[in-house]
């Protein structure tokens, strides 16, 4: 567990990160249905969350709100800064360990491709660093997924290894890249 936790709203230029709340549901789940081609193939959750119903996505929804106010996970609604609208999410997990989080995102195929997650992704790195006593930030991701993994390559993280045949969910075979940055301060470098 984290020393501490990460601020509960941050805001960029174009970007707006807040904790979920229950009422984000329906468009939480139209999100997923329409864009589910898109959301579907990297992350196995969206197929059988585009098939529950709103009641459902609230509660889980309104867990993952009581897991931020609780200090045990800080998933976050990824909005636009200017309209609102609600883009995807992003998440810092403590499941790497006491000195270590990992950040994962999604975002819907109509905002995809206009760098709103690498900013998200790098406010979010520079406010975990800031407030939560960790050494280092892990982003995983499937290699095919290129826009994904182009993400921690723009931000500086290190490809640090590729396991084979990795999968968070059981029956599923795939590979998952692991890319790390760790705190500024603990790089060391060395002189010529």
């Amino acid at each position: 567990m984290t020393a501490h936790a990460p601020p509960e709203r941050i805001a960029t230029a174009r970007v707006v990160l807040r904790p979920w709340r229950a009422d984000d549901a329906a468009e939480l789940q139209r999100i997923v249905q329409h864009d589910l081609g898109h959301l579907g193939r990297w992350m196995p959750w969206a197929t059988a969350e585009a098939h529950e119903d709103v009641a459902q996505i609230a509660a889980r929804l309104q867990r993952f709100a009581d897991d931020f106010a609780a200090g045990r996970d800080w998933a976050y609604a990824l909005e636009g800064r200017d309209d609102g609208a609600l883009m995807g999410a992003v998440g810092l997990h403590p499941r790497r360990g006491p000195d270590a989080l990992e950040i994962g995102y999604w975002i819907r195929a109509g905002r995809s491709g206009h760098g709103y997650v690498t900013e998200a992704v790098a406010a979010l790195v520079d406010a975990a660093f800031a407030t939560c006593g960790i050494d280092r930030i892990e982003i995983r991701c499937d290699p095919r997924n290129l826009p994904s993994a182009a993400i921690p390559r723009r931000l500086g993280f290190v490809h640090v290894t590729t396991l084979v045949g990795d999968s968070p969910e059981p029956g599923l075979s795939r590979d998952t890249m692991v890319w790390e940055v760790r705190r500024p301060e603990l790089v060391v470098t060395r002189d010529s």
